[in-house]
């Protein structure tokens, strides 16, 4: 290579140096940076703390409304009308037979899973009690709240006027129907739900409390298993085959269809 090439190349990087040092100078003088007086993401003890708590934890929800004060004017057609949609799992004729849930004649006051003739799945087995009115209530509300490990999977009527016409009805159907509330248990049952709905806490589970067999015969009282059938009532809106599941693995009524003492 010549000398006279050598040079021209020297030349122009020497040349392209000095053209980025002469930019940089020129940039800083017309810009003038100013220092922030404040961080422009400011993290203070108190932030970087309060970014370290732990999520607070959802409230529970209190439980369903009280309905034995509604019972006095509850509308029996009303009720028959919407237990009329799980008519395809339950009977509730006097004698009838077991269907995919068991025969709900006479299941309001009786103890829970009498049927000796139906499979109920283990946590209605033994979950003990009777199917009073508040009972009922709770169940009808949320099966799967009230009785945890039921394999009902309806998700309840979350309307307190059908859950009391449902459980007028259901007692309705019965040799020796429950007599109404006293005064004294409807403002127990008020009382209790209103301390349940301040403490965050759904209401302490009352099926054992009624061991009377206001039907005379405890052994023809009704039960209600959620997985074979027990008190299967779907919400609002049109009953949906395959929207439930029972004990012995058939569908259960849609959400909408009432059913009592699966």
């Amino acid at each position: 290579m010549k000398t006279m090439e050598i040079n021209k190349i020297v030349a122009g990087i020497i040349v392209a140096v000095l053209l980025v040092v002469v930019v940089g100078k020129i940039g800083g003088a017309l810009v003038h940076p100013k220092e922030l007086e404040e961080p422009v993401y400011p993290f203070s003890d108190d932030l970087m703390a309060a970014a370290n708590q732990p999520a607070a934890a959802p409230e529970k929800p209190a439980g369903p409304e009280p309905i034995l004060a509604m019972l006095a004017d509850a509308d029996v057609a009303a009720g028959e009308k919407v237990f009329k949609k799980c008519g395809s799992c339950h009977d509730n004729t006097n004698g009838g037979p077991n269907k995919v849930g068991p025969n709900l004649y006479g299941i309001v006051g009786n103890v829970v899973a009498h049927k000796d003739d139906f499979s109920y799945s283990d946590a209605v087995a033994n979950h003990g009690g009777n199917w009073g009115y508040t009972e009922l209530n709770h169940f009808l509300y949320s099966p799967k709240d009230y009785i945890p490990g039921t394999k009902m999977s309806f998700g309840g009527l979350k309307k307190p006027s059908d859950r009391a016409n449902v459980i007028a009805f259901l007692n309705s159907m019965s040799d020796n129907p429950l007599p109404a509330p006293s005064a004294d248990e409807i403002a127990a049952e008020e009382g209790g739900d209103k301390a349940a709905a301040e403490t965050g806490e759904a209401p302490a589970d009352e099926g054992a409390a009624k061991t009377e067999d206001t039907n005379g015969d405890a052994g023809n009282a009704e039960a209600t298993d959620d997985a074979a059938g027990d008190v299967a009532m779907p919400e609002e809106g049109p009953a949906k085959d395959g929207d439930a599941a029972n004990d012995n693995g058939e569908p259960a009524p849609a959400e909408e269809a009432p059913a009592a003492g699966q």
